[in-house]
């Protein structure tokens, strides 16, 4: 099969990879692509195919049978994106008894006292000017995800830095000197919490413990707290983000929703299916050669599955580049699907739509202030994001034109 060159496409493709994709499921589901960062690997375009993949053991997470190591795994420990059955049914079962559905709800009064307050700066602004992701995407989901796990307080501004060179690395030393300082402070903090445990999340996964006596070990607890840290909150931060960019790159949809706030489940939804925040699913590497759609994947081959095209295939969703919150979104992909469904879609979900809901309803004029085509987005092909997103509205006591100044 001849290899496409995602290269050749440049920073066209980081910020809309969209038609790239749907010239490549007209081809075909399946393609073997060169990459920027990651080399050579075969990627998976269409949406039943990706579901298929996500669902098939022969498409492993564990890459040590090849002889990978990741730096996750080799300076924080095992964790549930690196593992497969049995390993990754034990660790899952291990922080599902804690990271449980009740936990999350219970946490909807916080999300939205949290929005609050940033809000209240934001608007606070005499120029009424912001960037949004400063004032709102990424404060809300890292306190959120700090609080749940008892981070204090004072050590949250260096995860942002952390993080984001975990999922957007600048350079191979920039990235490995990220997860050294990370692995430094994960250890530290499981310690302080073995010895003066909380009724935080941590230290509930510290002493948890199944029937059989079974339990995490602190590499396994280390490798947990990334994965929860990390995971819990880059994607919501890209996930209320991006909802917002794609309301306001479409005023009618944006108008409807502001009309009917009911919509507003089905519009996050559609957010996450229309330009999610995980554009590709982690690495999946095969046990033995794999034929799909008349196409063979060798053994030990790397494999991505794009999430993002998945969920823009014509084949399932009809006129899948249309941003319509008030479409049938069942069967997207980000979240992914199978073993590895996102343990904290939930979460994610909660957060979303109180963010979402909150700005739109304290700020009626709220508007892009920036070229759509100078966003400077994330780069790679993971994670699916612009580092700012300029926004305009009416400050606090000032009052839009024919809009109430009072605060709901």
């Amino acid at each position: 099969m001849e290899t496409v060159d995602l290269t050749e496409y440049g920073k066209e493709f980081t910020a809309d990879p969209y038609p790239v994709y749907a010239r490549l499921r007209e081809q075909g589901p399946v393609h073997h692509v060169r990459t920027a960062d990651t080399g050579e690997l075969w990627l998976i375009v269409g949406h039943e195919q990706a579901r298929a993949v996500l669902a098939d053991n022969r498409f492993a997470k564990d890459a040590r049978a090849l002889g990978l190591v990741t730096y996750d795994e080799e300076l924080l420990g095992r964790h549930m994106l690196v593992t497969d059955p049995p390993e990754h049914t034990r660790l899952r079962r291990l922080v599902a008894r804690e990271f449980t559905g009740r936990r999350v709800e219970e946490l909807a009064p916080r999300v939205e006292a949290i929005t609050a307050g940033l809000l209240d700066a934001m608007l606070a602004r005499p120029d009424g000017a912001a960037d949004l992701v400063e004032a709102l995407a990424y404060p809300l989901p890292i306190t959120v995800i700090c609080e749940l796990l008892g981070v204090p307080y004072l050590d949250r501004a260096a995860f942002r830095a952390w993080s984001n060179e975990v999922v957007a690395p600048t350079g191979a030393d920039a990235e490995r000197k990220a997860f050294e300082e990370l692995a430094v402070y994960l250890h530290e903090l499981i310690e302080d919490k073995r010895r003066a445990p909380g009724d935080d999340l941590m230290s509930a996964l510290i002493r948890t413990t199944t029937e059989d006596g079974d339990r995490l070990s602190r590499t396994e607890l280390s490798g947990m707290a990334f994965l929860l840290l990390i995971a819990g909150h880059e994607t919501t931060v890209n996930l209320i983000s991006g909802g917002v960019r794609a309301l306001l790159s479409h005023p009618e949809q944006l108008a409807l929703l502001r009309a009917d706030m009911s919509l507003i489940d089905g519009a996050v939804e559609e957010m996450l299916r229309y330009d999610g925040p995980v554009e590709t699913a982690t690495f999946r590497f095969t046990t033995e050669p794999v034929e799909i759609a008349g196409t063979v994947i060798p053994a030990h081959a790397p494999v991505l599955v794009a999430l993002a095209s998945a969920s823009r295939d014509p084949g399932r969703f009809s006129e899948p580049d249309r941003f319509d919150i008030r479409r049938d979104t069942r069967g997207h992909l980000a979240f992914g699907h199978g073993l590895h469904y996102c343990l904290g879609a939930p979460l994610a979900r909660l957060e979303g739509r109180i963010a979402v809901r909150a700005l739109l309803e304290r700020c009626p004029d709220l508007a892009l202030d920036a070229d759509p085509a100078g966003l400077d987005w994330l780069p790679g092909m993971l994670i699916r994001g612009v580092r700012r997103l300029p926004v305009r509205f009416t400050p606090a006591g000032r009052g839009a034109p024919g809009v109430s100044s009072s605060v709901p």
